[in-house]
This record gives structure tokens, C-alpha cells and sequence, in this order.
């Protein structure tokens, strides 16, 4: 490969992009990775085939890759199409430039119309060639900078996202994470049928175990409560903390009928058998639950999310007016 030498390479051009140079000629690789030295560039890499590059790519990533049109195995434009997608799978981006002896429109409109960045012809003028990847490298670097910060705002919002349903005491979902699930349940209830419990629980007395123990200890009993309420159902049924001393229970049965509402006497029995362990000993508790359940009853239209929740909580309300323990279904 011819490079002419018209002019001297401004020294501002000069900079510390990454370039691989892909020529199955190493004639060519030795002319260009000579002439973009001359212009100050240092991290040079030379593959003598599109696999090559795409070896080097997976070791580390380049700024800018320039490769011949026209070689063996691989062309350009098919590691242009490599590339594309191993940066799509690394959420990166890759300024390509193509030189080759071909000329004509239909020859650059493809080349574009493939990905490419830029497309020199041969023979390379020196100063065009510094010029050309001094300004891939700043599309490749502003690319770059907007998927990171995509990235980022992304990782950001899922974070928030994930503050905005988890209860911070105890790991669990809270409210509105049992609101979002309850709503998903009862629209699956409606296209596939099956059936959806909601249980809410109270701590039956648990003032008086911040009033005598401290609100510290309160936060002990209720994170040891929170493990054992998650303990005392199935793996796919959820448990939330929906307040202060208030926890939420849903169950989705896909068939209706291997439902038992005796699970629910269960659950309480299981909280209630032993004291919750704490710095200051061990404190017993007891819990309250109101339930209300559809089971896919065709007779019966599909509840709503906050009648579900209205009738469920009056029930709990029976149930710690009747006293410690207790669980009212209907």
C-alpha cells in the first residue's frame, strides 16, 4: 500500500486511541502502522485476518479498527457485521474505517449502509489517513460515554426501583411490591384461571414490646418474624411488610382445588410455637390474620385488587378484636 506524504500531521491529533490495523498483506499493516507512529499513535495492533481482529477484540477492546475491504475467509464488510454484534454483546461501540482500491458511490453506499464509519481509498494519504481516525476515535468515544452513562442510569433506576418495593428492616417487599403482585396474580387468575389468597398479618401486642423492651429489639422480633412467616410457606408464595408491625402473605394456586384454607392456621401455629430470639432473650409473639381468597369460582366475577385488600384487612381487624392468635377467612 502506497501512503502519500503532501503535508506534516498536526501534533494535535496526536492521541492514545486503541487501533488494531487488519491487512492480510503485511506489507500494507507495516505502511499504515508506520504512518499513524509518525502521527503519534502508540497502542497499534496488526491482525493479518478478520479472525485475527476478532481474537484481538475479545482480549480487549479497540477505538478504532481499520481494515482492508478485500481479504480472504472474511471480507470487510463481513467484520464489520462481527464486530456490530460483539458490540452489541459487550455494549460497546467500534468506529470502523475501510480503505480499499475500490471507487465509486455504489461501493461507499454499501459500505455505510454495512456500519462502517468512514471508507479511505487507496492509495492513503498521511494526513487524511490521521485525520479520519482522529475522528473515529471521537465517535467512538462520545458512543462509548452515552452506553455508559446508559448504563448507569439504568443500574440507577433498577436500584431505585428495587428501594422503592423492598423493605429496607427486613429484605422483604413491602406495600407496594404486594399491590404489583396481587394486581399480576388476579390478571392471571383472569386470562388462565386458577385461584389467589391474600393474607394480612399483625403482631398481635407488639406496642408493648417496644414499650418494655425498646424499639430495637421491636426491629429484632420483627425481622425474626419476617424469617419465619417466609419459612412457614411454600418458596413461590411471597411475604411483604407492609408497616410498622403488619405483614402480607399471597398464595396462587394454578389449581384451586388442592387449596386448604387450613395453610393459614398453620402458618399462625408455626409462628407461635416458640419465642422469637433476641439480644434482650427470648420475647413470645403471637399474629392475627384476615384472608380473603378467590379459587376461581365462575359464579362469582374476579375481585378487585382493593376490594381484595379492604375485605382482607376488616377481617383482620375481627380477628385481633376477638384476641391473640386468631384467623378469621370469612
Amino acid at each position: 500500500m502506497e501512503i502519500s506524504q503532501d503535508s506534516p500531521v498536526p501534533s494535535q491529533m496526536t492521541t492514545d486511541l486503541s487501533i488494531i490495523i487488519v491487512d492480510d498483506m503485511q506489507f500494507s499493516r507495516a505502511v499504515l502502522k508506520q504512518a499513524l507512529s509518525k502521527s503519534g499513535y502508540t497502542d497499534l495492533r496488526l491482525a493479518d485476518s478478520a479472525n485475527a481482529c476478532l481474537q484481538m477484540l475479545n482480549e480487549r477492546c479497540a477505538d478504532v479498527v481499520l481494515a482492508d475491504w478485500v481479504m480472504p475467509e472474511m471480507n470487510g464488510l463481513e467484520l464489520t457485521n462481527a464486530i456490530r454484534q460483539l458490540d452489541e454483546e459487550c455494549n460497546r461501540y467500534t468506529s470502523i474505517i475501510l480503505f480499499t482500491g475500490r471507487e465509486g458511490n455504489e461501493a461507499m453506499q454499501e459500505a455505510f449502509e454495512r456500519g462502517i464509519d468512514d471508507y479511505l481509498t487507496k492509495p492513503v494519504d498521511e494526513m487524511e489517513l490521521a485525520a479520519r481516525v482522529f475522528a473515529a476515535g471521537r465517535i467512538s468515544t462520545l458512543q462509548n460515554t452515552l452506553l455508559e452513562t446508559a448504563s448507569a442510569l439504568s443500574a440507577a433506576n433498577a436500584h431505585l426501583e428495587e428501594l422503592s418495593t423492598t423493605d429496607s428492616l427486613t429484605g422483604l417487599g413491602n406495600r407496594r411490591y404486594l399491590t404489583q403482585q396481587l394486581e399480576d396474580y388476579l390478571m392471571e387468575c383472569r386470562n388462565r384461571g386458577g385461584g389467589v389468597c391474600l393474607a394480612l398479618v399483625d403482631v398481635d401486642k407488639f406496642r408493648d414490646i417496644n414499650d418494655q423492651y425498646g424499639h430495637d429489639v421491636g426491629d429484632e422480633v420483627l425481622v425474626g418474624l419476617s424469617r419465619r412467616l417466609r419459612r412457614a410457606v411454600r418458596p413461590t408464595d411471597i411475604v411483604v411488610r407492609t408497616g410498622s408491625d403488619e405483614f402480607g402473605i399471597i398464595m396462587h394456586y394454578t389449581d384451586p382445588d388442592a387449596f386448604r384454607a387450613s395453610v393459614f392456621d398453620r402458618v399462625v401455629g408455626s409462628v407461635s410455637q416458640r419465642s422469637v430470639q433476641t439480644s434482650e432473650g427470648d420475647i413470645p409473639v403471637t399474629i392475627s390474620m384476615g384472608v380473603d381468597c378467590y379459587m376461581g369460582d365462575k359464579s362469582q366475577p374476579l375481585p378487585e385488587l382493593q376490594k381484595m385488600m379492604a375485605a382482607a384487612d376488616e377481617r383482620l381487624f375481627r380477628a385481633k378484636e376477638a384476641g391473640r392468635n386468631r384467623v378469621f377467612t370469612e
